[in-house]
């Protein structure tokens, strides 16, 4: 049984603190998972770093500073092969000051993916999805892991689930984006799932 008993985690995402809450139940793991929403005064950290580990870093110890409690961060975003890599660390505002006008940052963000590849023949469609998650204990103990979730791009969105870049994302193996799954379907090949759940052995370490 880990000695953490309340974990915050970094982030204003209402979707992403269930996701981690089922993630460490399965883990067999009481521990309370709380987001930011419960620390308004908690600090907006800008992601300034050029990789996704830092930026995880970055949010978890500023947040576990101010709060006193152990936290996690995650930074993820989508690689894309023909694109060498990018959008990366900056996939959630590729858009610029387009998808801030147009006020959906997400939509924007995926159409001008879509723009960028609409000559991209299947085959070149490559991508993956990274995320970086860090562990920063009160402590100054910290444990970062990554998990890689390989896939291919469609040429339009499917799907009314998930977020982000999810409804033109097809896992390897799969037919389905993974905004046609379920979260449980997607939480268990996930790379966000991945980390996590790494950080939950590293949290049952802890005794």
């Amino acid at each position: 049984m880990s000695g953490v008993r309340t974990l915050v985690l970094a982030t204003r995402n209402a979707k992403k603190v269930p996701e981690m809450r089922a993630i460490l139940a399965e883990a067999g793991l009481d521990i309370e998972v709380v987001g930011l929403d419960a620390y308004p005064d908690a600090p907006d950290v800008a992601e300034t770093e050029n990789t996704f580990t830092g930026n995880a870093l970055l949010k978890a110890r500023a947040v576990a500073a101010h709060t006193g409690l152990p936290a996690v961060a995650d930074d993820s975003g989508l690689r894309v092969d023909e694109l060498n890599g990018m959008p990366g660390v900056l996939s959630a505002r590729w858009s610029g000051r387009f998808g801030e006008a147009a006020g959906d940052r997400d939509a924007a963000n995926l159409d001008l993916v879509l723009d960028q590849l609409a000559d991209t023949p299947e085959e070149r469609r490559g991508a993956e999805f990274v995320a970086a998650a860090a562990l920063v204990l009160p402590t100054g103990r910290e444990h970062v892991v990554e998990g890689v979730f390989r896939g291919t791009l469609t040429t339009g969105p499917r799907g009314g689930n998930g977020f982000g870049y999810d409804p033109i994302f097809v896992p390897e193996g799969e037919t389905r984006t993974t905004a046609e799954m379920s979260a449980a379907e997607k939480n268990a090949i996930s790379h966000r799932g991945i980390a996590f759940r790494a950080l939950a052995r590293e949290l049952l370490a802890l005794g």
